[in-house]
């Protein structure tokens, strides 16, 4: 394969495709009359102007093609489509880890999980285990910059009383603390209510998704006197899989968690092992593309949209019932289906519409992103493990050559280029080249094992300045 058809295949998989896979007269007619997508170019000639406004939307276990701008055939997503034509289409965009807390401390911090106690759990499950009010954040960050912040949705960095967005800089929250709860009782993970304004509970029966998105509507719909952050972490389309309609059967959920006599059963319950179809995830993730559409709806009618930010991506990758087709691996491990999401980015003012970026890049390298537009400085006592892309976004700077890393118990991972170390459960390493083979079925360890020491090395020597996991009980 040469270097520019596997350079392209990511944007082929991706919206490119989307025509092809439907097989639809309509979706065909579309895409003739949309300008097509073109590799990434920065507008160099852009005045700086006022700093922007960050909103940074995050999908639940949302898998990197199930929008129908990364090639979901069954999927319909037109106010993401429309957000991806109107700024960059990411293909090679990665989450900070393969799980809910360790990516958000990584987004949230701009460093490896591992950097922190509270990012070693994968995920975090109990009321010993959270982000350290003391560390830095990008909230806390940007508020010392004179901005304003919010987080409505999920937290999933601790519950009170020690952990709360309101401890880790944020001005305002709304939303839950912990990693899922059912949609409609607000029953969470630690079997008990889990809706909260600021540190208070606040009992709201409604569907989560449109809660959510009536709030976030109206933060970004107010009289706003300097610029503003808004962390706006939906949980869909994570499980338990219901939709607006589903009332009934969360009901009976619900009901399943106030009679659990353990954790387990909770887990259990939620986990909803025998319910969920293809029908019900792609309502799940249709209504978060509509919930989307509310909010990006608002910002418009607000006069904000021009000098607004807006970063969307997923917290990991995507699980049992997503469409992940070509990556192998989901949710849990550090194949590409558990880690490659989904990533949008526009901002009218500073960057241009229709285009695709094929360059690596990882939660950590956003956070250090949206502080150097935000003109904020990192704490140099907590020193970031991401890199801007400001330069390349914004000046047409090309990228430094590094690695992106990931650790998780069961799995490591490394990519450098277009090169993958992987090491599977079992202990076994496996190296691949994603841009001839995505799906990561050639192994090419036993062909090229220098340069998989060379790649295990590097991992290894990032690895050993990570706090060690704690043992896990016998």
């Amino acid at each position: 394969m040469s270097e520019i058809s596997r350079r392209a295949f990511g944007g082929l998989v991706g919206g490119g495709a989307v025509t092809a896979v439907a097989g639809s007269a309509g979706a065909a007619s579309a895409a003739e009359a949309a300008p097509a997508e073109r590799p990434f170019r920065a507008r160099t000639a852009s005045t700086a102007g006022k700093r922007p406004n960050l909103l940074v939307i995050l999908g639940d276990d949302l898998g990197w093609a199930d929008l129908s701008s990364y090639g979901a055939p069954h999927i319909k997503t037109p106010n993401l489509d429309r957000l991806a034509r109107q700024g960059v289409r990411f293909t090679d965009a990665y989450s900070g880890s393969a799980t809910c807390s360790p990516t958000r401390f990584s987004l949230y911090t701009g460093r490896y999980p591992g950097r922190t106690k509270g990012g070693l759990a994968e995920p975090i499950a109990n009321r010993t285990q959270g982000l350290d009010p003391n560390h830095p954040t990008l909230a806390s960050l940007l508020k010392k910059a004179g901005y304003s912040t919010a987080l409505i949705g999920k937290w999933h960095c601790g519950w009170l009383p020690d952990y709360s967005p309101t401890k880790s800089g944020w001005d305002e929250f709304f939303g839950n603390h912990g990693g899922v709860l059912e949609y409609f009782s607000k029953l969470g993970q630690l079997g008990d209510y889990d809706l909260y304004e600021g540190d208070a509970e606040y009992q709201d029966l409604r569907y989560y998704t449109n809660v959510l998105t009536e709030r976030a509507v109206e933060y970004v719909s107010r009289e706003h006197d300097r610029p503003w952050l808004l962390n706006l972490n939906f949980t869909t389309p994570h499980w338990p899989w219901l939709a607006e309609d589903d009332e009934e059967t969360g009901a009976e959920i619900a009901a399943k968690i106030r009679a659990a006599k353990s954790q387990a059963e909770v887990s259990n319950a939620l986990n909803h092992y025998d319910g969920g179809s293809v029908a019900k995830y792609t309502e799940m993730v249709q209504s978060l593309d509509a919930a989307v559409g509310e909010v990006l709806a608002a910002l418009r009618r607000s006069g904000q949209e021009e000098h607004t930010l807006v970063y969307f991506a997923s917290d990991n990758g995507g699980e049992r019932w997503s469409y992940l087709w070509p990556l192998s691996g989901e949710k849990f491990v550090l194949q590409e289906g558990g880690i490659r999401v989904p990533t949008i980015v526009r901002w009218p003012h500073r960057i241009d519409g229709h285009q695709v970026s094929h360059e690596p890049n990882f939660s950590p390298d956003w956070t250090a992103t949206f502080l150097e537009v935000a003109g904020a400085r990192p704490d140099p006592a907590y020193p970031l493990d991401g890199t801007s892309l400001a330069g390349y976004l914004l000046r047409g700077e090309a990228l430094p050559e590094r690695d992106l890393f990931w650790r998780v118990r069961a799995n490591r991972a490394l990519r450098r280029g277009n090169w993958k170390y992987y090491q599977d459960s079992t202990g076994k390493d496996h190296l691949y080249d994603l841009g001839a083979d995505l799906r990561e079925q050639a192994d090419l360890a036993p062909d090229k094992p220098e340069l998989l020491a060379e790649l295990k090395a590097s991992w290894e020597k990032t690895a050993s300045s990570l706090l060690p996991y704690p043992q896990q009980p016998s």
